[in-house]
């Protein structure tokens, strides 16, 4: 059992709830109290972000058709998938990479389509592209998904001025050799481009950077990517790899490198045994269903260590946290390009989304923006296509499912939960967060690790009184379930009623392998 907090009674005898407190203090052994009216900070809509790589079918036939494809589709990009991300309110979107993004330069992919430059890629393949998707189509892209565009910049292969003149190329409505470019390839106003990335994993494939070169290089850059004509950039800094805290440590602790940008990025992928086996991701054992929750669960403590060090530095919490790579890394599916990256997707990465959508909910202080990885037919995607067909997936649902936390205040929780164990390792069978929006609904989301057992989850309501519930739960008869072209709603949420709500005490009875997500009124 996991460890309880006798001081949360003393609490809440002090402020006079009594009847509470006794209540909460002989409840079973699960219990999430809920403070209703102490709300924490903000929960950045931009922790639901999405990454579109030129990878794979993530781009060229997930994304874009080209205006004269039979499958529906608006300037080229499928009707389809934007009707999709439409639904769960996507609220940035990360392009070109990724590794890709060290390779891509810019000028290949503007201009007529007959006259691009078709490129290599060289990460991803060896497949070769003609570009036909490039800097506008992805910023009509984001404007058709009334998104917000976060582009990372080439530092790996490019220079200053590639970089330099990519940004007045987007943002500048001076007149100018740039500005003059755009308008002659038929966009007259400039854009608003709100992220930039200032290189990609430059300790690996974006260089094989040192962190005091990449400090330098990184200084150098920013200085000049300009802020164009109104357009503000939040500019973010190459971040580490899961506990590479020394990474974090050397661009947080010199002011001048620390002012040179706004966000830090941190990647951390749940690799079941290792990078030489991943495992696949739809047959598995319950070994594996464990070892990647495990291996989820090891996010909040990454995200500790590194928040860890910007307090230090940065106690008014001026620079955000951009966790814009995450997600489940399997095998690919038999018989596809091992540079593709194609993988199916189940019921466990459904789970593992609200493991980690409610750990950077309870790091909103911090971390300001997330993306997974990625959107389309690559890695733990939200959308699988195959011609003209599109299958939603279980991922999808919990992003679906979850929007109602975007822009809404934390609320705190205290959280009690039993152990899930497997052999000698054991982790909290329960995940969880809760928040309330401007117009005072509470949302909790919950997610019941354990395959095997239903869990009763007794919630103390705190604060101000609630009235009515309303829910829906994810869940499948298999843990290896998945949506299929063949058979597209195996995984859907629908209504749940599993929950009783008496005299400010909520008791949820949560399916084994399930996520809840529960609205309460007044």
């Amino acid at each position: 059992m996991r460890k309880s907090y006798p001081y949360l009674i003393i609490i809440l005898l002090l402020t006079g709830l009594q009847s509470y407190a006794q209540k909460a203090s002989s409840l079973a052994v699960n219990q999430l109290v809920i403070i209703t009216n102490h709300s924490g900070p903000t929960i950045s809509k931009d922790i639901y972000g999405h990454f579109s790589e030129h990878l794979g079918a993530c781009i060229y036939g997930g994304i874009w058709v080209g205006t004269d494809s039979k499958i529906p589709n608006t300037f080229g990009i499928r009707n389809d998938v934007l009707a999709a991300l439409k639904d769960i309110k996507i609220p940035n979107l990360r392009w070109p990479g990724g590794c890709f993004a060290d390779t891509y330069h810019w000028r290949d992919g503007i201009g007529p389509q007959s006259q691009r430059a078709s490129i290599v890629n060289t990460n991803w393949g060896g497949v070769t592209e003609n570009n036909s998707f490039g800097t506008h189509e992805f910023m009509k892209l984001t404007e058709l998904l009334s998104c917000d565009a976060y582009i990372n910049g080439n530092v790996g292969s490019g220079n200053v001025r590639e970089m330099s003149e990519w940004i007045e190329y987007l943002t500048s409505d001076a007149i100018s050799p740039m500005t003059i470019l755009r308008k002659q390839n038929g966009r007259e106003d400039p854009w608003k481009v709100k992220y930039f990335a200032i290189g990609n994993e430059s300790w690996g494939c974006g260089g094989n950077m040192t962190v005091d070169f990449y400090c330098d290089l990184m200084r150098q850059y920013s200085s000049f990517l300009r802020d164009y004509s109104g357009n503000r950039l939040y500019r973010i800094a190459c971040g580490p790899y899961d506990y590479n805290y020394s990474w974090t440590e050397s661009l947080m602790k010199d002011p001048a490198t620390r002012g040179m940008f706004q966000g830090l990025s941190l990647h951390y992928y749940s690799v079941v045994d290792g990078w030489g086996y991943k495992g696949s991701a739809t047959k598995f054992d319950e070994r594996e269903w464990f070892e990647t929750f495990r291996l989820n669960l090891e996010m909040d403590n990454i995200l500790k260590g590194h928040s860890a060090i910007m307090d230090r530095y940065d106690p008014g919490k001026t620079k955000g946290l951009v966790i814009d790579e995450w997600g489940n890394w399997f095998k690919v599916e038999p018989g596809t390009n091992e540079g593709f990256l194609y993988q199916q997707n189940s019921l466990r990465d459904a789970i593992t989304a609200a493991i980690h959508l409610n750990i950077f909910n309870q790091h909103a202080d911090r971390v300001k923006m997330a993306n997974l990885a990625q959107m389309v037919n690559v890695l733990q995607s939200v959308i699988l296509t195959k011609d003209e067909k599109m299958v939603l997936t279980p991922t999808y649902y919990v992003f679906r499912m979850f929007k109602v936390h975007q822009e809404a205040q934390l609320l705190n929780i205290d959280t009690r939960s039993e152990d899930y164990i497997y052999g000698e390792k054991r982790i909290p069978a329960i995940s969880a967060s809760a928040s309330i929006d401007k117009d005072g609904k509470i949302h909790i989301s919950l997610a019941n690790l354990n395959p095997n057992k239903e869990i009763i989850i007794t919630c103390p309501l705190i604060g101000d009184k609630y009235n009515k519930v309303s829910g829906e739960v994810l869940t499948a008869s298999e843990m290896t379930a998945f949506n299929s072209f063949e058979k597209p709603e195996t995984v859907k949420p629908i209504s749940f009623n599993g929950y009783k709500l008496n005299d400010g005490i909520l008791t949820v009875t949560m399916p084994s392998k399930s996520v809840v997500v529960l609205e309460l009124t007044k």
